[in-house]
């Protein structure tokens, strides 16, 4: 697939490139970075130009669709469509450096990468997952607000080079409702 670039009110989603390279790098060494993700810790330039390179190539095999978020010519931020099945289902997901939070942009970006993973012109998807390690607050938070129905827990069901951690899953179908539904695993 060639890359897309989309566009909401605030925001540039377009795929990650060498520009972006120094400003990942910066907002990977916040704790909560590699805390809540699988990006390595500690993070290195390398990392993130092995990543910029890989992430054309996931655009080229349709498997993973990323996209930096960009406010106002700066980028602060990631999201995407990981484990692709074309027309079939895709996860989500996504960071932001920490300046960028509070803010509503990981809201915007993720609910216009919901929008075209759901599009017939987008991936025609029929089912876009989240997860998360348990006591990510702020990710389901996000999660919530554009749709998703919690699902539940999964025991050591998610994995990275640190080992193995319990997982919330959540589900969003093409056809749901996309108004916020009540968490069991959140207060508010």
């Amino acid at each position: 697939m060639e890359p897309v670039t989309l566009q909401t009110e605030r925001l540039v989603l377009s795929p990650p490139d060498e520009a972006d390279i120094d400003a990942i790098t910066e907002a990977a060494q916040d704790p909560e970075v590699p805390r809540w993700t699988t990006l390595p810790s500690p993070y290195t330039r390398a990392h993130a130009e092995d990543f910029v390179a890989k992430a054309a190539t996931w655009w080229a095999q349709t498997s993973e669709l990323t996209w930096g978020v960009r406010h106002e010519d700066r980028w602060v931020g990631m999201v995407g469509l990981h484990r692709v099945e074309p027309r079939g289902a895709a996860e989500i997901g996504y960071w932001m450096a920490r300046p960028a939070r509070g803010r509503g942009f990981l809201t915007e970006a993720a609910r216009r990468v919901v929008d075209f993973g759901f599009a017939d012109e987008g991936l025609g998807l029929a089912r876009i997952e989240w997860r998360a390690v348990v006591g990510n607050v702020p990710s389901a938070r996000v999660a919530r607000r554009i749709g998703f129905r919690y699902e539940g827990l999964v025991r050591q069901g998610l994995s990275d080079p640190r080992g193995r951690s319990d997982g919330w899953i959540a589900g969003l179908l093409r056809d749901d409702d996309r108004s916020p539904q009540p968490w069991p695993v959140l207060d508010d």
